[in-house]
C-alpha cells in the first residue's frame, strides 16, 4: 500500500510539472556543428529512419534525440539561426567525443554559414 501510494505521489508530481522543466538543462545543447552532402564518401542514399538522403532539405543528424523532432539550431558567431529535422544518426561517434553534436545537411549549413567554414559553435534548442 505504501509502495502505492508513493507510485502515486511520484506521477501526480510529475504531471504538474511542465515539460521544459523536466527537460532542464539538456533541452539546450551547446557544440560544434559540420555538414554533410550527398557528394561525400560513405554517404548512403537513405537516412537512418529510412528517407531519401537530399541536402537540399533542412534536415540533420543528431544521436540523442528521436526522429522527426524539430531544433533550432543558432550559429554562436553571427548569431543566425535555423530550423531542422531530425533524421538521421551522427556525427561519427569518435566526433562527438570532441565535441561536435550535430551533423547538418548542405542547405542548412548554408543558411548558418559558408560553407568553406565546415565547422562552426552552435546552440541547439529542441522545439
Amino acid at each position: 500500500m505504501k509502495n502505492l501510494i508513493l507510485i502515486l505521489m511520484i506521477v501526480i508530481l510529475a504531471t504538474s510539472l511542465p515539460a521544459r522543466d523536466l527537460a532542464g538543462a539538456s533541452s539546450i545543447y551547446k557544440g560544434t556543428a559540420s555538414w554533410y552532402s550527398e557528394a561525400d564518401p560513405g554517404i548512403l542514399e537513405t537516412t537512418a529512419n529510412m528517407e531519401r538522403f537530399d541536402d537540399s532539405m533542412l534536415t540533420c543528424a543528431m544521436w540523442d534525440l528521436p526522429f522527426n523532432t524539430v531544433l533550432k539550431v543558432t550559429n554562436l558567431e553571427n548569431r543566425k539561426c535555423v530550423f531542422v529535422r531530425v533524421n538521421d544518426r551522427g556525427p561519427a561517434r569518435r566526433l562527438v567525443q570532441q565535441g561536435r553534436i550535430i551533423d547538418l545537411t548542405k542547405a542548412a549549413f548554408l543558411r548558418l554559414s559558408d560553407l568553406e567554414n565546415g565547422l562552426i559553435r552552435v546552440s541547439v534548442e529542441i522545439i
